[in-house]
């Protein structure tokens, strides 16, 4: 019935003979038929009816993701009408679409924190020296705020309390929001008013988490890179680096600067983009071919 944007809309308020379905949660395929038809209709989009044409498609997956996953993600996009399908981690199309320089024998930190996972690399040479990835991003920033206040709120509620008052660092003026849902107790309606501190304190473990990851990464980092990324700082992306205060809660806590990338939510796409365009400059170790099970450039 309805494809992206018109259906996310729908989310939480279908009947019953109509559902509303996310076929890619925590950065993998939860439901490859839809997955499929929804790659299909995206690429449609693009060529338009020339049924002998078939692009070439780049494909970001998060770092960890194992080879049965690569695997489902390749068949569901040539199933979709692709003609060959590469594969690139989202930290290092990320820090291709935030304009850093990957292929510098200098090392760049890059924290992309999407919907579904946080990915950390360690960037040098065109390809990544140490990654990461955990399953705790938005999403679980959504579902942690409608824990908070023993108030059932719906996913798209959640994800506009985050947007509108969210902060990882205290704000020097508070924002207040009223928020509609279910009391969990009762049972009825209930209208409250949550601030921005209450925010801070709801975010406070996935927050947690992500810093975890980032301090073990630094302890696995070689020392060389490690002074290059002082002096560089952390590249933050995706749709969490627009939550308010991240770059100061990380700095705060790691001693090491950060900064927000220009347009951080269209930065993975944006990388994409160009690795696409110029597939064949890009230095060995930064785009997967599953076909040849190896970083390989095509000719």
């Amino acid at each position: 019935l309805a494809i992206g944007e018109e259906a996310r809309r729908m989310l939480g308020r279908t009947p019953g003979n109509i559902t509303a379905i996310r076929p890619l949660r925590d950065g993998v395929i939860s439901n490859y038929d839809i997955t499929e038809r929804l790659l299909h209709h995206f690429l449609k989009k693009v060529v338009g009816t020339h049924v002998f044409f078939k692009p070439r498609v780049v494909v970001c997956v998060p770092s960890g993701v194992t080879e049965v996953e690569k695997r489902s993600v390749i068949d569901a996009t040539e199933e979709a009408g692709a003609r060959h399908t590469y594969l690139i981690e989202e930290p290092i199309a990320a820090a291709i679409g935030a304009g850093i320089d990957i292929a510098e024998p200098r090392g760049n930190m890059v924290l992309d924190i999407g919907g579904g996972t946080s990915d950390i690399a360690l960037i040098s040479l065109g390809g990544a020296v140490l990654s990461t990835s955990i399953k705790i991003a938005g999403d679980k920033f959504d579902e942690d705020m409608r824990k908070k206040h023993n108030l059932l709120i719906g996913e798209r509620t959640a994800e506009e309390m985050k947007i509108r008052i969210g902060s990882a660092y205290p704000r020097k003026e508070q924002l207040f929001i009223d928020v509609k849902g279910r009391n969990l107790i009762s049972g009825l309606p209930q209208t409250i008013v949550v601030s921005s501190n209450e925010m801070i304190d709801a975010l406070e473990e996935p927050l947690k988490a992500i810093l975890e990851s980032v301090r073990s990464m630094f302890e696995r980092t070689p020392p060389e890179l490690a002074s290059d990324v002082a002096e560089n700082g952390i590249c933050i992306t995706g749709g969490g680096a627009l939550l308010y205060g991240i770059d100061k809660f990380i700095a705060e806590h790691t001693k090491v600067p950060c900064y927000i990338a220009e347009d951080p939510i269209s930065c993975v796409a944006i990388g994409t983009g160009k690795v696409l365009e110029s597939i064949d400059d890009f230095t060995r170790g930064a785009v997967y071919d599953y076909r040849r099970g190896e970083y390989y450039l095509d000719s």
